[in-house]
């Protein structure tokens, strides 16, 4: 994943992209007023299916994002010939983890504004939200953050987002693995129907930290927040740290390359 210099249109852009090198990574490559429009075109087609069709928020959501696929395919290739390969999977990652946090701030205002119970609290793609897509997508995220640091993505924000990507992982490694186990004992009772989704990993209410036989009858039993708060906010704030750290360590990477190119 080695990265490219910038060609003569990005450094004869050098105010925009000095200053706002996220931004102009993330820019779609279209025109603002057809864009605008396809947006608000989407936005209405979404509503459309779930209010006038009757179509589940996640079905309606899933339709919508297929449909702009193509776009981001087109502006990614695009992409490659102007950043090079490193920084743009940087920009994928980038947009995969931002609607991956936005999913999660869905589910906190469902929960804590809508005051719906967490097994209704699922987002926009309630469907994804199971164990195995958690597990599978935050080791991808590791998995890439690694190719990235290989390809020079290297910062002091990239290696805190990947320590930080690493521990999240490892709790939903934790969580996959309760998981497994409880499915196992419920199958073993005779009730395999019963969901053993949304059991706490490490932090959290009745997680780890706060059941666990070694942190019993010691002071990191009784953390505030960080046993008493629930599942949702555990990972909301997970993905909060992780976007925000990915911002961080791609304006630094990006500016760099600037500089350079």
């Amino acid at each position: 994943m080695s990265g490219g210099r910038l060609p003569m249109e990005r450094r004869s852009a050098g105010g925009y992209v000095a200053r706002y090198p996220l931004l102009a990574l993330l820019d779609p490559r279209a025109p603002a007023v057809p864009l605008l429009l396809a947006l608000s075109a989407g936005l209405a087609a979404w509503g459309g299916l779930v209010w006038a069709v009757g179509m589940p928020i996640w079905g309606a959501t899933t339709v919508l994002l297929a449909a702009a696929l193509p776009v981001g395919v087109r502006k990614w290739r695009a992409d490659l010939a102007v950043w090079g390969p490193a920084t743009t999977v940087l920009g994928v990652l980038v947009v995969l983890q931002g609607f991956h946090s936005l999913e999660h701030v869905v589910q906190w205002v469902q929960y804590h504004v809508l005051y719906q119970p967490p097994s209704q609290s699922s987002g926009l793609i309630s469907a994804a939200n199971v164990e195995w897509v958690h597990f599978v997508w935050n080791w991808i995220v590791v998995t890439l953050l690694v190719g990235l640091a290989r390809g020079g993505v290297r910062n002091r924000w990239s290696w805190l987002l990947l320590a930080w990507a690493g521990a999240h992982a490892a709790e939903h490694t934790y969580m996959m693995v309760r998981y497994l186990q409880m499915k196992q004992e419920l199958a073993g009772l005779g009730v395999p129907s019963i969901s053993a989704q949304g059991l706490p990993g490490f932090f959290g209410r009745d997680g780890w930290l706060a059941r666990g036989p070694v942190t019993q009858n010691t002071f990191l039993c009784r953390i505030p927040v960080a046993t008493t708060t629930s599942r949702l906010d555990v990972h909301f704030w997970w993905n909060t740290g992780e976007i925000l750290l990915l911002a961080a360590a791609a304006h630094v990477h990006l500016r760099r390359q600037f500089r350079s190119g």
